[in-house]
């Protein structure tokens, strides 16, 4: 009996500004066959490292949304096999295994699963909302495609079953405060996008509930107390987005409703 052909794996990751994070990344997945990196024109010489790094091709792609990033990075895959991590993301050895047996296991699945480890600095995150935190990571580029319904936390559509790994990708969150609040309020004024493009109305009441609830939810429902002050943090800022996702809702419904009477006759 002829023997299985190995099936090759390629690697995608986008970046902006990511010296600090990017190095340990680019080493975690260079067991992949292809390393390509889509850069969204960093300032900060990520872009300058992964030029000079012998194993990545790198490019430069305005950045839109996430979706639409992530989507670009998918068509300049080489290989079926798909390992999609972000910048901030790790993939220890056990996990660098599991992968490496899954796609030459001629497995049923078109899809799997990752769970991820929080980090908050150096110190994880074992509660606050972020234990049971999982996405697809790996797939096949022939079974999958991203959902053009999301502009953050995209969504991916896959034409098959999925599995899920056991070992889990470290995700190195929190740089420091003013970083993550930064993007927090950024994914905030994505949803608040994706809101108005559905015709979702602004609503005052959601503006309070929605945040207080997240906040509540995660530090005392999902444990984020047993974190210490970091749980604090972390379930204050994903609150933040949430508020800032209704602020800039209403800004953009504002705007839209000036512009229709401008318009008018």
């Amino acid at each position: 009996m002829e023997a299985l052909k190995p099936e090759k794996l390629t690697a995608l990751i986008i970046t902006y500004n990511e010296v600090g994070y990017i190095e340990r990344c680019i080493e975690s997945v260079r067991f992949a066959d292809e390393i390509i990196v889509v850069d969204s024109y960093s300032s900060d010489g990520t872009y300058e490292y992964l030029l000079n790094h012998p194993q990545v091709k790198a490019m430069q792609h305005p950045f839109e949304n996430f979706t639409q990033q992530k989507t670009y990075a998918l068509q300049q895959a080489s290989n079926d096999w798909i390992l999609f991590v972000d910048a901030d993301e790790v993939v220890p050895e056990a996990l660098r295994q599991e992968i490496v047996q899954t796609i030459g296991s001629n497995t049923p699945h078109a899809a799997f699963w990752f769970y991820r480890k929080f980090m908050f600095g150096k110190k994880p995150l074992n509660f606050s909302g972020w234990q049971t935190d999982k996405n697809y990571r790996l797939f096949r580029k022939s079974k999958a495609r991203f959902s053009d319904r999301k502009l953050v936390h995209e969504t991916l559509e896959v034409n098959g079953t999925s599995g899920i790994l056991e070992n889990r990708l470290i995700h190195y969150c929190y740089k420091n405060y003013e970083d993550y609040r930064e993007k927090m309020l950024h994914y905030g004024r994505l949803k608040a996008r994706e809101d108005f493009y559905r015709e979702k109305p602004f609503n005052y009441f959601m503006m309070v509930a929605k945040p207080a609830w997240k906040f509540l939810h995660h530090y005392l429902l999902r444990l984020g107390v047993l974190d210490g002050k970091r749980g604090v943090t972390i379930c204050y800022l994903n609150a933040l987005g949430d508020l800032e996702r209704f602020r800039e809702l209403r800004k953009l419904e504002s705007k839209n409703k000036l512009a229709y009477y401008l318009l008018m006759p």
